[in-house]
């Protein structure tokens, strides 16, 4: 063999040795970073039989699949809003969701709901007044907050400001936390309230910032991902400059309650059974969110 193609065949074989295997791409493909559940607007109380259902239906998520964390969109207790609620209302139910949650060892980051916070207190200087007591008692490290995973980028909103809208503060924190991140860092956002829905066009509930907030998830396309509520109790599937929008149905169903006369089912809320959702996150950013009904 002459030298040169003997340099010739040596590189060739030095670069196949550092080629993956046939179909090694696709596997990695394939195998979610993470799968995560998705559960929210629990509003959990003690009626219908609710607490019992409710760990019972934990019980069937957490042995569905083996999940890394649980996301909580919010109204994680039944309604702490109205203005006829009591503060042994208030602590009940709290203590209801309490032992619920205790029924996983799994991480749980949450966000908060409308009905989660209780505004009739006797005074804002009641430590049982508004927000900062359901971000104590959902173990939230703020009202809203970021962190990572895996390679994923995780941003937790709180949308119960005036106008269902991110106050100032928030909306520029999250203009400098999109901002900081390395270009092409999957994002994932969570807010109580959808950002974009179909079911808004006949059932409200939509942010009312989304204007400023899909100009700004353009301006940072390489990163967001997907953006991720509850809120409706009804599950859609929007996606919209590359940002696919889950927003999947409560877990409560109609409330705990028997549904309406155009519900699809004795616990649907219109056509959306009680259920979770899996979400499936790959590295290079893609996204899977498959909602599983808990009554059919």
């Amino acid at each position: 063999m002459k030298r040169r193609d003997f340099i010739q065949s040596s590189a060739l074989l030095g670069g196949a040795a550092v080629l993956p295997a046939p179909g090694a791409q696709a596997a990695e493909k394939t195998k979610p970073v993470l799968t995560i559940a998705h559960i929210t607007d629990i509003h959990i109380r003690d009626q219908d039989d609710a607490p019992a259902r409710a760990a019972a239906y934990l019980d069937k998520v957490l042995k569905a699949h083996r999940f890394d964390f649980i996301l909580n969109g919010g109204d994680s207790i039944f309604d702490a809003s109205y203005d006829n609620v009591t503060r042994d209302m208030v602590t009940s139910q709290w203590a209801l969701w309490d032992k619920f949650i205790s029924g996983t060892n799994l991480k749980v980051h949450s966000c908060i709901g409308n009905h989660d916070s209780w505004w009739k207190a006797p005074s804002q200087q009641d430590e049982m007044y508004g927000i900062p007591y359901v971000v104590k008692r959902l173990k939230m490290p703020r009202r809203y907050y970021s962190f990572d995973q895996k390679g994923w980028h995780f941003i937790i909103l709180d949308g119960n400001n005036k106008g269902t809208t991110l106050d100032a503060e928030q909306m520029q924190w999250l203009s400098d936390d999109l901002t900081k991140l390395p270009a092409n860092t999957p994002v994932l956002i969570m807010s109580h309230y959808p950002i974009l829905s179909s079911t808004c066009a006949w059932s409200g509930g939509q942010h009312g910032d989304y204007k400023e907030l899909k100009a700004l998830f353009y301006k940072h396309k390489d990163k967001v991902k997907v953006c991720l509520s509850g809120h409706q109790h009804l599950q859609d599937e929007v996606e919209y400059n590359g940002v696919h929008y889950f927003c999947n149905g409560s877990m409560s169903g109609y409330w705990w309650g028997k549904g309406d006369k155009e519900s699809a089912g004795t616990y649907y809320y219109q056509e959306t059974p009680p259920g979770y959702a899996v979400l499936k996150l790959y590295a290079d950013g893609s996204v899977e969110n498959n909602y599983i009904a808990l009554e059919k």
